[in-house]
């Protein structure tokens, strides 16, 4: 438990400096944010504002953890190893993206094959060895699990290695990306994710706390090293929180696809390893609505030959392009992802209540 409230300090306070000094060097190098012509009139006066910001967060998670692990003279775990290291390759794939809109000055990066083949190759070394029986504790646990589960697995839905980790990848690709169409407005992703990875750390800390390796029986959780997954979401949870002190609107910086592929990837990770995949569908409901706008959208436009059902997708900007204040719609839609971290909760909490 010290390790967790010591990741959780040491990211917030680690964020809250840091950025303040990356936005003065990015400053100084001319790393500023490029805006989409296309996009609503109001983004243009956010052209320069330095990005990349999501470089303090990985850093400060990988620092507060491993300064957490160090002062409790505990070994990290196979499981927070491989979630931290999907958080910074997905983060890898992002600054190369970031890095290439500001060294040719345009609002495209990475093409989208390229952009695409570095999250799936992340994601294949990351379901690979997640499923690898290599790394099984004393238990026959591996990290992650061949069945699909939402709260716990369904045993009916094992399924093979290759099909199980196209699942992780499609499940990886979908909550990066997810994160990364909501970071549009000030603090939107930002503040979301804090949510969602703060209730993620009380999940985690319920499991392990109702381990099957600890109190055996029909309600427990088969989950390996939930306590240390526990340490890094909040590690997560003490990044968003300390960033989104200089991205809160006006912002300062942006986290850029360093952070949104990064963030994204880590929910989709927390998900996988806590067993808790279709769960995500609700706890990180804002982010499915958002991702579910776009789709739609591309969707309508094609069955209707131009028409769109959406003035603008993601659905942020519809409602941006229909009068609505920038900081209005960034709350109405935090009130939204934390109505959707509660109800996830209370049917993960509900779930363990109906099982005993």
């Amino acid at each position: 438990m010290r390790a967790i409230l010591l990741a959780g300090g040491l990211s917030l306070l680690f964020t809250l400096l840091g950025t303040r000094v990356a936005i003065r060097a990015l400053v100084t190098k001319g790393y500023g944010q490029l805006i989409r012509d296309d996009g609503p009139t109001t983004h243009h006066t956010k052209r320069g504002t330095p990005t990349m910001g999501g470089l303090v967060m990985i850093l400060s998670v990988l620092f507060a953890y491993f300064t957490a692990k160090l002062i409790t003279r505990d070994a990290p775990s196979a499981s927070a190893l491989l979630l931290l290291f999907l958080f910074v390759g997905l983060g890898a794939v992002g600054f190369l993206d970031d890095y290439i809109k500001i060294a040719k000055q345009r609002s495209l990066g990475l093409r989208s094959k390229a952009k695409m083949t570095g999250q799936i190759l992340v994601a294949v070394v990351f379901g690979y060895f997640a499923l690898w029986d290599g790394l099984e504790d004393g238990r026959g646990e591996t990290p992650a699990s061949h069945a699909i589960s939402f709260i716990r697995e369904f045993p009916a839905l094992t399924m093979p290695t290759i099909v199980a980790i196209v699942f992780m990848m499609l499940m990886i690709a979908g909550a990066s990306n997810g994160v990364n169409l909501t970071d549009g407005l000030d603090g939107l992703a930002t503040g979301a994710s804090t949510m969602v990875f703060g209730a993620y750390t009380l999940v985690n800390i319920w499991q392990n706390n109702q381990s099957c390796a600890i109190i055996p029986g029909p309600p427990c959780y088969e989950v390996r090293d939930p306590l240390d997954l526990a340490v890094v979401a909040a590690a997560l949870t003490g990044a968003c929180f300390g960033f989104l002190w200089w991205n809160a609107a006006p912002a300062k910086i942006f986290m850029g696809d360093t952070g949104s592929l990064s963030l994204g990837g880590a929910l989709a990770g927390l998900a996988i390893l806590t067993r808790t995949e279709l769960l995500l569908l609700i706890i990180g409901g804002l982010f499915v609505l958002i991702t579910l706008s776009v789709i739609l959208q591309v969707g309508f436009f094609k069955a209707t030959k131009g028409k769109r059902l959406f003035r603008m997708a993601p659905l942020q900007h519809h409602f941006e392009l229909m009068g609505w204040a920038e900081v209005t719609i960034v709350i109405r839609f935090w009130i939204i992802a934390g109505l959707c971290v509660a109800a996830g909760l209370g049917v993960f909490y509900a779930e363990w209540v109906a099982g005993v």
